[in-house]
């Protein structure tokens, strides 16, 4: 596993951040080979070293054979994670490694780019630290609306070594019923900034194609009525519930 310390050696930790495009021809095309299964998911997820055109790093492999059966959300919970990305790339928000479905070792699923990061920060450290994140959180806070995101926790947003904030774990989002559990509620009653609405009703006006395949159309209604509902309302809601549109464990 990467060492915690963001100065070690490791090439793997002091590589350059990867355009996305290069960073799909990788995931995609890439030879993969397995390193082991990774720590405290409930899900099989495996860190894999992927290598192509001389360009190599990590990513993360999360197969259908290794997926838990949940009562309210279906088979396939891999390719949600493949759906947050669609989306994430469609508002031009850039929160979400780079993910595509590849049939692998274990089988089909998802697989995403490994993002550095500062193992010990996450959404509580950083906000108690400084302020200088907040940007990044209020469109992680409007894109878990968006996505209809049930298990938003503190350390599913982690601080790349490339300085940035990125989201990830969002394999039981996109639920068409109203699901939201996160802990980003800090920006409540707080206006949506005007760009983040235009992304919003562009999103809203024109889904992605890509989620034709991911999503059912049920899901792909409900993504396009959230985000309109965003778009219009303006603000960022509050937790109408009395505490229980929360995750846990928190972090």
């Amino acid at each position: 596993m990467p060492a915690n310390d963001p100065d070690d050696e490791s090439p793997f930790l002091q590589r350059d951040p990867i355009p996305t495009d290069r960073a799909l021809s990788l995931l995609t095309d890439g030879t993969v080979e397995l390193l082991g299964r990774m720590p405290y998911s409930s899900n099989a997820t495996f860190l894999v070293d992927i290598h192509h055109d001389g360009l190599e790093a990590q990513g993360i492999y999360k197969p259908l054979a290794g997926e838990s059966p949940l009562w309210d959300f279906p088979d396939g919970l891999y390719k949600r994670e493949v759906a947050a990305f669609v989306v994430s790339e469609a508002l031009g928000w850039d929160l979400v490694p780079p993910t595509v479905v590849r049939d692998l070792v274990h089988g089909i699923g998802s697989l995403q780019l490994f993002m550095p990061c500062r193992f010990e920060e996450h959404y509580y450290t950083l906000r108690e630290a400084t302020d200088r994140f907040d940007d990044a959180f209020r469109q992680i806070c409007a894109f878990d609306i968006v996505i209809n995101n049930t298990d938003r926790k503190a350390g599913h947003c982690v601080l790349g070594t490339d300085d940035r904030i990125w989201a990830i774990d969002h394999g039981v989002a996109f639920h068409h019923e109203f699901k939201l559990r996160t802990v980003i509620w800090d920006f409540v009653g707080e206006p949506v900034s005007d760009g983040m609405c235009d992304d919003l009703w562009r999103v809203a006006d024109d889904l992605p194609s890509a989620l034709d395949d991911l999503l059912s159309p049920f899901e792909r209604d409900a993504v396009r009525t959230r985000t309109t509902a965003l778009g219009t309302a303006r603000t960022f809601p509050r937790d109408d519930t009395g505490g229980r549109r929360y995750p846990w464990p928190l972090v």
